[in-house]
């Protein structure tokens, strides 16, 4: 079932944003109200969990106008807009029950299906968001939603990017389109979602500076400044992330309450959903004194993923009992490559296929303040082993302050990368599928929201069988990066805490992170301590016309051994050679609102000239220089 919410908070006083207020007004719209107001455009997913989305000026759109259009506190991004992440801080917890598509540096902008929303709007609907990139580029998302009856609605989607960047071969390229589409019966029993996503992903790969450049960069000196002087590992090198998905999900209420009296609905639904993607990696000559000896000069790494699912089930809520759902689930999945490979009498299969049953089951209940979720899900499979429990317990004490916690039970099989994985290069050949484990990790977590006073979250998690790319030794200069997978157990807290201090006008924001990892090998790095704060202006000028909001942006974690990455794996791996980090990165913004336009210009990095030349994304991966960037983000109701 699905959920909604508003896309805007209206005429409303937000008491978190005094300036948040929108007031503005569309043409009447036929099949809805007379007028149709700011508050009557919604937008909903599949899951029961939404968030709302609004036109206003407030922090978090800093925050989140990037490449990802989300937040991205713990990750620290490369150098050009579109290349990878590399992730600061992780959560272990999940409820998937199989193997992920390797190539995970691709996956940041990748659109899955729980990222798809469909909406419901009185007018036609239109976004435009622009940002600047590095050399010859920039960045466009261009959206639109129309409502063809109070029961239709489509939207259709593209994000396009391309930029040069400051470094030799570093160009980015991807496209990310999307169209969904749902349908409500006048007597709302049946409802259908449905949605196509196709998508690219396109990074020309370098291999980050040689070893040799390293003290040029760091020094300062002016000769290098001009980053495109540097002479990366190689520049010859490009990989692409392609997919194609096709999803529905439909439902029928077959008992529907009648009046105030009856405390009973029952729904049968039925989720289809087919995804097809590749992953390539191509050099037209291979570099040996890189990756290492190869069966040919002109290197083609392709692997390709079928993944089909479908699952039928009901869902049964009583006024008395709660909700409970129930779904049998099919999955049938093909992974891998054309041939086999032979290597030291060694024999790497070419596929992965399989399919099996599955069962998964919630529950949900409201008691008062006190609200209680849990789901759980099984696979009926030896080969393809998973299971998942989650739960969560919400108190609700006042209007401003909640508290809950939850658990999270999971085992699953790794990535499908770290079970089979075949190149042109000979040291990225394995076959892992009857050797390696489950992953299965614990987790408890506690948290507690309040403006007033702060926001704080708290988990801890014991992961056995945890498997990662490890940096296995350097052999005649050439690092070898193999899957591994730790034998014992180890524990992983995060505490993390929000608040925002204002001062009439003035506001400070801060959001602080620590970690710590507890086990007996250096296997899961990250840094202690993570921490953004926001100093900054807003008020409304020129007679209320328009939100002006001005500040300075400062980011910074402790120094710890930071995640290499790996360009033909698109992965990162685990060292523990050197400690990166430690450096500030300081950004200046001017943000503005005129009605239904928010513009955004940004100094980034604006210190990085005078607090040392030692920041980095990844080992021989610089994070980018000072650079001034702006964007829009501009939307139209008809």
């Amino acid at each position: 079932m699905c959920s909604q919410t508003k896309l805007s908070t209206g005429n409303v006083n937000r008491p978190d944003n005094p300036f948040g207020e929108d007031t503005s007004a569309v043409k009447r719209a036929k099949g809805f109200k007379n007028v149709a107001s700011i508050d009557m455009y919604l937008r909903f997913n599949t899951e029961v969990d939404t968030s709302i989305v609004d036109t206003t000026l407030v922090i978090d759109k800093q925050y989140k106008f990037n490449y990802l259009q989300s937040d991205n506190f713990g990750l620290m991004p490369f150098a050009n807009i579109g290349q990878t992440y590399n992730t600061l801080t992780y959560n272990p917890k999940g409820k998937n029950l199989i193997p992920l598509f390797g190539a995970r540096a691709r996956h940041f902008n990748y659109y899955h299906s729980n990222d798809i929303k469909y909406y419901e709007v009185p007018t036609p609907w239109t976004r435009l968001t622009y940002k600047t990139a590095f050399q010859q580029g920039q960045m466009l998302d261009a959206f639109f939603s129309v409502n063809l009856s109070k029961q239709f609605n489509f939207s259709i989607a593209y994000k396009g990017l391309r930029s040069l960047g400051n470094y030799q071969n570093a160009l980015t390229s991807s496209g990310n389109f999307r169209f969904t589409t749902n349908y409500k019966s006048k007597n709302n029993r049946y409802n259908a979602r449905g949605h196509i996503v196709m998508q690219d992903l396109l990074n020309q790969e370098n291999g980050g500076l040689q070893d040799v450049d390293i003290e040029n960069f760091e020094n300062g000196n002016e000769e290098f400044l001009d980053r495109s002087v540097f002479d990366p590992n190689f520049e010859n090198a490009e990989n692409i992330l392609v997919g194609k998905r096709f999803f529905l999900d439909h439902s029928y209420e077959i008992i529907k309450k009648t009046d105030s009296l009856d405390s009973n609905n029952l729904y049968i639904n039925n989720t289809i959903s087919f995804e097809d993607k590749y992953y390539d990696y191509t050099q037209n000559s291979s570099v040996t004194d890189y990756f290492g000896d190869s069966f040919t000069n002109e290197i083609k790494d392709k692997v390709t993923l079928e993944n089909f699912q479908s699952k039928i089930g009901f869902l049964y809520q009583n006024d008395l009992l709660g909700n409970f759902s129930f779904n049998l689930n099919y999955t049938n999945l093909n992974y891998g490559y054309n041939s086999v490979v032979l290597i030291s009498d060694e024999l790497i299969p070419n596929r992965i296929k399989t399919s099996f049953i599955g069962v998964d089951a919630g529950y949900s209940k409201e008691i008062g303040a006190l609200k209680l979720r849990g789901t759980a899900g099984l696979n009926l499979s030896d080969e393809f082993s998973g299971n998942y429990i989650d739960a969560n317990l919400t108190l609700k004490i006042n209007e401003d302050i909640s508290f809950g916690g939850g658990i999270n039970i999971s085992s699953r099989l790794p990535n499908y990368n770290y079970l089979l994985y075949q190149s042109d290069y000979i040291n990225y050949n394995w076959y892992n599928l009857d050797s390696f484990n489950n992953i299965n990790s614990q987790q408890l977590s506690v948290y507690l929201s309040s403006d007033k006073y702060l926001n704080a979250k708290l988990d801890i998690t014991n992961i056995d069988n945890y498997t990662y790319f490890n940096l296995d030794g350097i052999v005649n200069g050439i690092k070898v990066i193999r899957p591994a997978q730790y034998d014992k157990s180890l524990q992983y807290l995060r505490l993390k805490l929000e608040k925002e201090l204002k001062f009439g006008n003035f506001a400070l924001d801060n959001t602080v992170m620590y970690q710590n990892v507890v086990s007996d090998d250096n296997v899961l790095n990250v840094p202690a301590l993570l921490t953004r704060n926001t100093f900054y202006y807003s008020n409304q000028i020129f007679k209320n016309a328009m939100t002006l909001q001005t500040g300075v942006t400062f980011n910074y974690f402790t120094k710890y051994n930071m995640n290499g990455y790996d360009p033909l794996l698109a992965e990162f791996y685990t060292q523990n050679d050197s400690e990166y980090g430690g450096f500030p990165r300081l950004d200046f913004f001017i943000n503005a609102k005129v009605r239904q336009t928010r513009i955004f210009l940004m100094a980034e990095h604006f210190n990085s000239a005078f607090t040392g030349y030692n920041f980095y994304s990844a080992p021989n991966h610089p994070y980018r220089d000072f650079t001034v960037r702006f964007g829009l983000v501009w939307d139209f109701f008809l």
